[in-house]
């Protein structure tokens, strides 16, 4: 697998936005495996609303920091080791990335166990706990784990009222210790059609610090990626189902989900890409991945530009100070400087 990084320049043009799809499948040699920092450059940033000369310089540009993977995923800055940990999610290996060292394996492999009828094998979403630990969400083993301090991994949660999970997809923590997740069915060979599908329905969930799981959402199709306001009254839920892509919004408080609707509708897009990852700056902007690119979203619900790599960007994570956006697309791991800033979780 080749590494390495350099500078890409982006065009701020305000061009015509052109975006959805569904994740194509990994290339035999990886595309990113072939650029070379003497190649033209690629990227650019879509200006649609002034609003977004506030959150991104005009001199922005994007950094490729490696390449070579097969399709990652589930990005978090890691600020205790001064890292960025995440998936490769048809590798079946959690990657971890420095300055000084570039990409190496940091979990390999993450699942080993029986493959039948299993459709996704890998980890997906990470995050940090307030200890620091690793947070996993693992498609094969249909659960979430956490990575103790000796390097052993043990069970966060598996089941919802003695069904197992299908295969949670994306994790967030709320500042009281609660934890969020999506449980779609993509780790399974046939997904709903699944005969080891013990859920009939495809959750939203909460766990709470005392280990008390509610089922907060059960009718969304697909949920995927997942976020909080910063005030944490609202939990946003990206629906990467391709006959209905949209990022939902949910009012929250102490009794759970309500009011459920559609926050933005991106079925007319046609470029590639779905609704998937995504993450919250502190002024509410959401920073989501879509077709085409990182979807720049205020809390009005306007489209103020994108963020495009040329790939499918699954994920982003904020790093280093906070005002460092991560994002893993497709085969390539690239970052951007911005001037907002978003929540690292951890200690």
């Amino acid at each position: 697998m080749i590494r390495f990084r350099y500078l890409v320049v982006i065009a701020s043009t305000v061009v015509t936005v052109a975006c959805g799809a569904t994740e194509p499948e990994a290339p035999t040699e990886p595309e990113a495996a072939q650029v070379s920092a003497a190649e033209p450059a690629v990227g650019e940033i879509q200006r649609l609303d002034p609003r977004i000369d506030a959150l991104i310089p005009a001199d922005a540009t994007i950094e490729t920091l490696a390449g070579g993977f097969n399709f990652i995923e589930g990005p978090v800055w890691d600020r205790q080791n001064a890292r960025l940990l995440f998936s490769d999610v048809r590798g079946n290996e959690i990657y971890q990335w420095t300055e000084a060292d570039g990409a190496s394996t940091f979990i390999d492999p993450v699942f080993e166990g029986d493959r039948t009828g299993k459709r996704s094998i890998s980890s997906n979403g990470l995050t940090l706990d307030a200890e620091g630990r690793l947070i996993i969400c693992e498609h094969g083993n249909r659960r979430i784990s956490r990575v103790d301090a000796d390097g052993t991994r043990s069970v966060v949660v598996e089941q919802y009222e003695g069904g197992q999970l299908n295969s949670p997809n994306d994790a967030v923590y709320a500042s009281d210790g609660s934890l969020y997740f999506t449980d779609p069915p993509y780790g399974l060979e046939g997904l709903e059609e699944s005969p080891d599908r013990e859920l009939d329905f495809n959750g939203i969930y909460r766990l709470r610090p005392d280990g008390e799981l509610a089922l907060l959402v059960r009718d969304q199709t697909r949920p995927n990626g997942i976020a909080l306001s910063p005030d944490e009254t609202t939990l946003y839920v990206a629906n990467s189902d391709e006959a209905n892509k949209v990022w939902m919004a949910y009012d929250l408080d102490e009794s759970g989900a309500s009011n459920g609707r559609v926050f933005y509708d991106v079925n007319d897009q046609t470029a590639e890409g779905a609704a998937d990852g995504m993450k919250i700056d502190i002024s509410g902007n959401l920073f989501a991945t879509g077709p085409g690119g990182v979807w720049v979203i205020a809390p009005d619900g306007t489209h103020l530009g994108t963020i495009s790599t040329g790939e499918v960007t699954a994920n982003v994570a904020w790093g280093n100070d906070g005002r460092t956006l991560y994002l893993t697309s497709s085969t390539s791991l690239y970052r951007i400087r911005l001037s907002t800033e978003g929540h690292i979780p951890g200690p």
